[in-house]
């Protein structure tokens, strides 16, 4: 059975920082990438970051040199720098079977985390 376990949410004060981690189990193949997404209160959901079997990641521009994703073993990470209030929301990981390159819509994955919450706020 496939898993996607995020943790790591919380509430950081502007400027502070956080590590979410996804934990993913039941993928048989190696060529899985994993994506990072995000729902602000009363917005869509957006892509922020993915990663490749290879190593390979992109980011959307609003967090380009604030966030970075990184994977070991079966658990990928984002760290998170700098945190601004329009980061709050909650993120959710999602993984698919595939080959490069990772994609940042939800029409490129499959599988998805329940989500954790991540609240910006001084």
């Amino acid at each position: 059975q496939l898993q996607l376990v995020e943790s790591g949410g919380g509430l950081v004060q502007p400027g502070g920082s956080l590590s979410l981690s996804c934990a993913t189990s039941g993928f048989t193949s190696h060529l899985v990438v994993i994506g990072w997404f995000r729902q602000a209160p009363g917005k869509e959901r957006e892509g922020l970051s993915c990663i490749n079997s290879n190593g390979d990641a992109r980011y959307v521009d609003s967090v380009k040199g604030r966030f970075t994703i990184a994977k070991a073993e079966n658990t990928v990470y984002l760290q998170m720098n700098d945190l601004k209030p329009e980061d709050t929301g909650i993120y959710s990981c999602a993984a698919e079977e595939a080959q490069n390159p990772c994609g940042l819509f939800e029409h490129d994955y499959d599988y998805w985390g329940q989500g954790t919450q991540v609240t910006v706020s001084s």
